[in-house]
């Protein structure tokens, strides 16, 4: 592990025991994935296709951004349930500290696709969620930040840079494991966590017995599956270059290597009746109220996640977090990702309120308290408890790296979206069929891509 992954999990240890001390719970809603798909595509939490620390004043903000803090910007966002409600707080807050300034905010439900479309129709809004792009890309249509002064106090400053520059700065951070209700594992007479995948079987037996749906996947929604097909594989391989080394092959996806093993063990809860009855009619916002009241029992995915299940209806001292065991050597991996990352259109004709507000939402709006994130500033410290339970675990975290230029060109022409790609190996007859079919997609696009 690299010493930047070392420093961060020792802050993360010391942040998880201050929580626990002091009973925080990580805000309401939150999360990359709300209603339409995390940031795991590239080794983070985006899914879909592939491809409040110290604050600085007004003065200092408008010398560092280059011009007056005025106008109107539009901020392009994910997160449809906070329109009407929080981000009228926002722009209301922004606007006490930037009076000349207004910010609007637009949310989509698929939003990786959607920013694209806009970004090549040559018209995107002033400040957005940086997509699925090479970030060779970044600079045809993103502004540097690096004037904002926060490149020495941040997480994942290299994640959305380019030759030196940084074009954008995660909203936080996530690690992804099992997200449960304590009353329903108890009522199902589980009284250890499972540290290994037999032991992980053995839970989800118990609870399918007392009529609880062991694990939540809405299969249907199909970005919330990305767990399967990015954070778990790497983990399994201990590898966060695992994504970019698929360019070494022709067949990067095999029954035996980490991701035919990690679609393997959601095909076999699948098969087993471990997952909802019925994963063709899957509701991801009512699945958030069923692991609330214990109808379901468990979630894979990441730690953004927990204030949803909270505000949907229960405690937060109900809801645990554990890594996720996806073998029976009672060690684990665990990937640490950054999430979408803030990015200011070059072109904005408010290009100093659009990074003003970047700064904002990092050091004021307190989003990432919210949301349930790490804080990506790094004297902030977290405000979920429950990752004194995970880190408790000792798990190794495998620190995010971005896909590589190579990597996102072959994806992109292949047209693979990987969560498609677990739906289809979850409900085949012959998985090795599926692979095959998406093997054969990735050697051709490779061959055109790599020439």
């Amino acid at each position: 592990m690299k010493k930047f992954g070392l420093v961060l999990v020792t802050v993360f240890m010391t942040v998880a025991l201050l929580a626990a001390c002091g009973g925080g719970n990580g805000g309401n809603n939150g999360g990359n994935a709300v209603n339409n798909g995390g940031n795991a595509a590239n080794g983070g939490s985006n899914a879909g296709a592939e491809n409040a620390g110290g604050s600085a004043g007004a003065a200092e903000g408008e010398s560092t951004e280059g011009g007056d803090i005025s106008g109107t910007i539009t901020f392009l966002t994910n997160r449809t349930d906070m329109i009407d409600k929080e981000y009228v707080d926002y722009a209301k807050r922004f606007k006490e500290k930037y009076p000349n300034a207004e910010v609007k905010f637009e949310a989509v439900t698929d939003l990786d696709k959607t920013t694209k479309i806009r970004i090549a129709s040559g018209e995107f809004p002033d400040v957005v969620l940086i997509p699925t792009l090479p970030n060779s890309d970044l600079p045809k249509y993103f502004a540097p930040l690096d004037d904002l002064g926060l490149n020495d106090r941040i997480y994942f400053k290299d994640y959305k840079s380019f030759e030196g520059k940084v074009y954008g700065i995660s909203a936080g951070g996530s690690t992804t494991g099992i997200v449960y209700n304590k009353k329903a594992f108890a009522d199902a007479g589980i009284t250890a966590i499972p540290k290994t995948l037999d032991e992980f079987y053995a839970a989800a037996e118990k609870l399918k017995a007392k009529g609880i749906v062991p694990l939540a996947s809405n299969f249907k929604d199909q970005w919330t599956l990305y767990p399967w097909a990015s954070e778990l594989p790497s983990s399994i391989a201990g590898n966060a270059n695992l994504n970019n080394e698929r360019v070494n092959s022709d067949t990067p996806y095999t029954l035996d290597n980490p991701y035919g093993q990690a679609m393997t063990i959601i095909r076999t809860m699948y098969e087993k009746g471990y997952l909802e009855p019925d994963v063709n009619s899957t509701n991801w916002e009512q699945s958030k109220k069923d692991i609330a009241s214990g109808k379901f029992a468990m979630y894979l995915l990441g730690n953004w996640v927990i204030p949803q299940v909270i505000e949907s209806g229960t405690t937060s001292d109900n809801v645990g977090f554990f890594p996720m065991p996806y073998d029976n050597s009672g060690k684990v991996n665990v990937a640490l990702a950054p999430d979408w990352g803030y990015g200011v259109n070059k072109d904005s004709k408010n290009l100093a309120t659009a990074k003003a507000f970047v700064k904002w939402m990092v050091e004021e709006s307190g989003f990432d308290d919210f949301a349930g994130f790490i804080p990506v500033l790094k004297d902030k410290e977290a405000k979920v408890a429950q990752l004194s339970e995970f880190n408790s675990f000792s798990p190794t975290y495998i620190e995010a790296v971005s896909d590589s230029a190579e990597t996102t060109e072959v994806v992109n022409k292949a047209q693979i979206v990987k969560e498609a790609l677990v739906q289809e190996f979850v409900l085949a007859k012959d998985p090795q069929a599926i692979l095959d079919k998406y093997n054969k997609q990735w050697a051709k696009a490779k061959k055109a891509v790599l020439k």
